[in-house]
């Protein structure tokens, strides 16, 4: 255990080293291009003094915890097998859950990409329609739920305090709901400097620390690697950001954060892991719902939830550190429940 336990520290900072030295490369190299983030009318006045900002420095970390990732579960393979004949019974079914993970990470990036460069060259802050992004984001979410299902992960969840709970087909449909709700609750999460990096890290940690006590050590060096591959871009992102994630990286984490919650056999444990992303996402749809009924009333001075406080004179360091301890407390919930639950 100390070896992986060296091996999970030695994911982190690899991840973290590839993330923020990349970004030393990328962001004059974006600067050069000029893929600026051009900054909504309707947004707070006081962001327009961040027009022009690199977008697409979600690439940055994608790197890392892509190379980290796939480098940890391959070591995992060829030298776990002696500790999994002893605590785990199923490496094929961990390590599908991982690259298919990597995968559906990979391909809502490659949405937000596209998303990205269309913004980028027609400077606006629109890229592609709700209608694409959503057909895209199924696309995905169903290419990976069919890669689990072929590969005989199966239908059933664990519910802490439950057990397990087979939903049969209305696992596929659930699921594909769930993770396209998810990822585009994170991509809402990322307005102000150093907020959305800030959470997943926390969420990392989490499914690192959970993936630890269930013996889960693929789990474990991925989400070490989200973590660090998050840390490392912090160091250009956090506040006065030199650099945003953009759709590219916003979508990617939205994705590897459904990943690694179907990798713990425990997708529900998004609910208190991801409050955040949840609270952002259905501050939008309550503002806009709100909005339509009253004929012109708002719910919140604006949405998603992190600008309300803004409005309120919440500094955005204030916001994220607060946002992040929520994180955080939800996530110590999170793993108590796992590790009180379900024995």
């Amino acid at each position: 255990m100390i070896v992986y336990g060296i091996w999970t520290f030695c994911a982190a900072i690899l991840a973290f080293a590839i993330s923020a030295v990349t970004g030393k490369f990328l962001i004059p190299y974006l600067q050069k291009l000029h893929f600026g983030q051009t900054i909504l009318e309707d947004g707070p006045s006081w962001h327009k003094g961040k027009q022009g900002t690199p977008i697409m420095g979600g690439i940055m970390f994608i790197a890392a915890i892509v190379i980290v990732g796939v480098l940890s579960t391959v070591i995992y393979i060829l030298t776990g097998s002696e500790f999994i004949n002893t605590y785990r019974a199923d490496l094929h079914h961990e390590v599908i859950y991982i690259f298919a993970g990597l995968g559906l990470a990979l391909a809502n990036g490659l949405i937000g990409f596209f998303d990205d460069y269309t913004k980028a060259i027609k400077k606006r802050n629109l890229g592609l329609t709700a209608k694409q992004k959503l057909v895209l984001q199924f696309a995905a979410a169903v290419v990976y739920l069919a890669v689990l299902g072929f590969s005989g992960c199966g239908t059933s969840t664990m519910i802490p305090f439950v057990g397990k709970v087979d939903l049969g087909f209305f696992y596929y449909i659930i699921s594909a709901v769930v993770i396209v709700g998810v990822v585009n609750a994170v991509n809402l999460t990322d307005g102000i400097d150093g907020l959305d990096g800030s959470i997943t890290f926390f969420a990392a940690v989490t499914f690192m620390l959970i993936g630890s006590a269930t013996y889960a050590l693929g789990l474990t060096a991925l989400s070490a690697a989200v973590a660090g591959g998050c840390l490392g871009f912090l160091v250009w992102n956090f506040h006065p950001a030199k650099v945003f994630m953009g759709d590219t990286g916003s979508l990617f984490l939205g994705g590897i954060v459904c990943a690694l919650a179907f990798a713990t056999g425990m997708p529900i444990l998004l609910l208190p892991i991801g409050i955040v992303y949840l609270c952002e996402m259905f501050s939008v749809m309550l503002q806009v719902s709100y909005f339509k009924l009253t004929h012109g009333k708002r719910l919140f001075k604006m949405s998603p939830i992190h600008h309300h406080f803004e409005m309120c004179g919440w500094s955005e360091v204030k916001i994220v550190g607060v946002f992040s301890l929520v994180t955080a407390i939800f996530g110590a919930i999170s793993f108590l429940l796992v590790m009180f639950g379900t024995k």
